[in-house]
């Protein structure tokens, strides 16, 4: 599945593995993470907020076991 680009000043895409229940944010600020175990509805929510970054605050961050994507070297 390919990024999803979002329509805030503090998410910049989105990306959803359902069959990991694995969610992949990118932040305007260029740090890019991955959260696990994340339901569905965690996501059909995200994309339906009107306000993305407060659906992400509350919902999301801090709530989920999450890291840090690495940015790969390789073109």
């Amino acid at each position: 599945m390919n990024r999803i680009p979002l329509d805030s000043t503090i998410l910049a895409w989105v990306r959803y593995l359902p069959d990991l229940r694995l969610l992949q944010l990118g932040l305007c600020t260029g740090k890019d993470y991955e959260y696990f175990d994340v339901p569905g509805h965690i996501y059909s929510g995200l994309l339906a907020s009107e306000s993305k970054g407060r659906y992400y605050n509350l919902q999301i961050r801090n709530e989920f076991r999450f890291q840090r994507i690495k940015k790969s070297t390789a073109s």
